[in-house]
């Protein structure tokens, strides 16, 4: 975790796409800590700042290089993004919301369902089924 005070809102976007300091509180915890730094280089981006901007793409469904500059930059975000994907950060994430949504209104554990969708491809080539296309 940074140690410098993170921003609560970036002013240029919107708020929407921001964690709130409810969801950051239950958050943060979660993150691992920083991992160990060779001398010198860049100070690490603070962790709300990354979760933002990787929310922000997430949610708007923009490319990593279109991502707004006052976010930071989209290398650093994708690398975080990467790391904490690596790491587990987003599994314990789910989980933790899970395990909270649980608590807070219940889930039937023994109950379970699943969903599908088959549909015909659009350029399904020709009528020999015997052949693998």
């Amino acid at each position: 975790m940074s140690t410098l005070t993170p921003p609560r809102t970036t002013p240029d976007i919107d708020p929407r796409y921001q964690v709130p300091d409810e969801l950051w509180e239950h958050l943060q915890p979660l993150i691992p800590k920083e991992p160990p730094k060779p001398k010198g280089g860049r100070p690490r981006m603070d962790d709300r700042q990354a979760l933002n901007a990787i929310f922000y793409v997430l949610c708007t469904g923009c490319q990593w290089k279109a991502l707004p500059r006052c976010l930071g930059a989209a290398s650093t975000v994708h690398d975080r993004f990467q790391e904490w994907q690596d790491n587990g950060t987003f599994t314990r994430f789910w989980q933790a919301g899970l395990m909270d949504y649980a608590h807070t209104q219940g889930i039937d554990w023994h109950w379970q369902a699943m969903d599908g969708a088959l549909v015909k491809a659009p350029l399904g080539g020709e009528k020999d089924g015997a052949k693998s296309h």
